[in-house]
């Protein structure tokens, strides 16, 4: 029986090299390889059916775009290590300070209860304490204020001047104006103890509040 030999008309991009064997698959295809795709592409088109100029400039068009995606998420993933390691100063930093985090639960130590409320427009603020069963320990009028954070420290004492335990508390606000009351966000104050890089990036351990995400910090004394 005969054999007819494989020759370059059988298989044109035999000339370049190319092989269909799983051990060049991983191999990625250049610019230069894909030019030379393309050349052998038109030498070997159908001369009946020849290949028109917008369809061969719209094939160099999407592995232009191909490649540019390519390097632009290279150029971002350095970019994110970069970032990433500048924060992880800045976390480290942090160490042994007391912060402002985002919170409805606060500490009460030795110093008192600090934290702030977040007005978000003029009236009069009420800070209301409640402790972990849920019932109201200490309610506490904070006045006419204006929009902005407003700072405020409990001493531990309820409306009878008893001092209450350390431990942590509830801590709401509301504010009443134009004969209508809002709630108003609060924020705790806590010590940083140590900080920790995870899956979704830095997280902040707190004394009493336990680990937050290094970006709900929004204040260091």
């Amino acid at each position: 029986m005969s054999t007819i030999a494989s020759t370059s008309m059988d298989n044109p991009y035999s000339s370049l090299g190319l092989t269909s064997q799983a051990t060049t698959k991983s191999e990625k295809l250049g610019q230069e390889d894909f030019l030379k795709l393309m050349t052998v592409q038109v030498q070997n088109q159908d001369p009946l059916k020849p290949m028109e100029n917008t369809e061969f400039f719209s094939q160099i068009a999407q592995f232009s775009t191909v490649s540019g995606i390519e390097a632009l998420q290279g150029s971002f993933s350095d970019l994110a290590t970069q970032l990433t390691s500048s924060q992880s100063l800045q976390a480290a930093s942090l160490i042994g300070h007391d912060v402002l985090v985002k919170s409805n639960v606060a500490a009460l130590g030795d110093a008192g209860l600090s934290g702030a409320i977040d007005v978000p427009e003029s009236g009069a603020v009420r800070l209301e304490i409640r402790d972990s069963a849920g019932s109201l320990v200490r309610s506490i009028d904070l006045g006419p204020q204006g929009s902005g954070q407003l700072a405020f420290t409990w001493n531990g004492a309820d409306a009878a001047g008893e001092a209450l335990p350390q431990g942590l508390y509830q801590i709401s606000a509301t504010v009443q104006g134009a004969g209508v009351s809002k709630a108003a966000d609060t924020y705790a104050l806590d010590r940083v103890d140590s900080v920790a890089l995870g899956s979704t990036g830095l997280d902040v351990a707190l004394t009493h509040l336990g680990e937050v995400a290094f970006s709900d910090v929004t204040r260091i004394q």
